[in-house]
């Protein structure tokens, strides 16, 4: 077996014990730490600033304070960590992909798009151009090999943690090239694990968190160039103008904030109108539909036969419902729910589940 394996480290504490589990069973582990142009890490030791760096290689000029970081890690590890710079990458893949998804007035998931493209696609690429075939991440969730070779990807154990939904867009291929060593465990655990190792994280924030947008995501769109937001109408269902908005990018399905129209019930957004620039508001039980049509399909395990049952969840915090999938003549999926689902969002992830086991999603229309 090759034991080589590339750890990403982002300096939280699920990819640090992650490289520790690995260690600790026999693998020989390398880090990768990469560099998306949006924050640095908190330095660790200034007087660090003229020192070699003797496990740490920087392939991409980082700063100083991810220098220092990354060393701190390694000398906890006794690693090396490779330094790469994907700037150009996530700049373009992600980061534009979340800006032209809210200027079509949809509301999208970078974390869906990073995954296959960035940390198990350039990423990836790049381990394997230093020999390492294979990439593990701090996600929580489970691969499972049967009895025939093929590859399954389960939900993690850590019910409250569970990342698999943000995985739904692995290839099969993608997926045979990861490990997730987390996927058995729970987070507390993990958090104690740690502490009595004398493992130490240089970052906290949660990996959950779109972590290219620093505060309010409506400041960081209006600071995008050439980014448009123009004021039109609030409507209600029957067409009736009741106000003004400030720009549709405020608004998602479902929202309740924002809309600033009195009235004997609360508005919620329904709709938003690409065309007329148009906000379309209306009571809660209007958000209620029987399915929707899903696009841009990946499968890691699709159903044999269709039409299919299996459990949808419209997007990560939603909790699934049972669904019936049929094919139409454009090659999209429709979704009908068994029962009524409120807040279906264009732009959103719709992610198909057998019990824990994904068998892959496609993007809401």
């Amino acid at each position: 077996m090759n034991t080589r394996v590339a750890v990403a480290i982002s300096g939280g504490i699920d990819s640090l014990f992650s490289a520790h589990l690995l260690i600790r069973d026999g693998y020989d582990v390398t880090g990768i730490h990469f560099i998306t142009g949006y924050g640095a890490l908190p330095q660790r030791d200034a007087s660090l600033h003229d020192k070699p760096l003797s496990r740490v290689t920087d392939h991409g000029h980082a700063d100083q304070k991810t220098r220092s970081a990354m060393d701190f890690i390694s000398n906890q590890l006794d690693i090396p960590i490779h330094i790469v710079d994907l700037s150009p990458f996530f700049e373009s893949g992600v980061v534009q992909y979340f800006v032209n998804e809210y200027q079509k007035n949809k509301t999208p998931n970078p974390c869906l798009r990073c995954n296959p493209l960035i940390k198990f696609g350039v990423l990836l690429d790049f381990a394997k151009s230093i020999g390492i075939s294979r990439i593990a991440t701090g996600h929580y969730a489970r691969i499972i090999r049967d009895d025939t070779s093929g590859i399954h990807l389960y939900k993690g154990n850590d019910k409250g943690k569970d990342q698999a939904y943000f995985l739904a867009f692995l290839s099969r291929k993608q997926l045979e090239s990861a490990i997730f060593p987390l996927g058995e465990l729970a987070k507390n655990d993990i958090q104690q694990k740690s502490a009595d190792l004398g493992l130490t994280p240089v970052s906290s924030k949660e990996s959950q968190d779109i972590c290219f947008i620093h505060g309010d995501y409506k400041h960081f769109l209006k600071g995008r160039p050439g980014f448009k937001i123009e004021p039109g109408p609030i409507t209600t269902m029957d067409g009736k103008i009741i106000g003004r908005h400030q720009g549709l990018h405020s608004f998602t399905i479902g929202q309740r904030r924002g809309i600033n129209c009195p009235a004997a019930f609360p508005y919620y957004v329904i709709g938003l109108e690409v065309r007329t620039n148009t906000l379309i508001v209306g009571p809660k039980e209007a958000l209620l539909t029987d399915g929707c049509t899903v696009t841009g399909l990946s499968w890691i395990n699709p159903p044999i036969t269709f039409p299919a049952t299996v459990t949808t969840r419209i997007r990560y915090a939603h909790a699934g419902t049972p669904s019936t999938l049929s094919h139409k003549e454009n090659g999209n999926l429709c979704v009908e729910f068994h029962e009524p689902v409120s807040s279906v969002t264009p732009g959103q992830g719709a992610v198909f589940y057998d019990g824990d086991e994904i068998l892959g999603g496609g993007w809401i229309v």
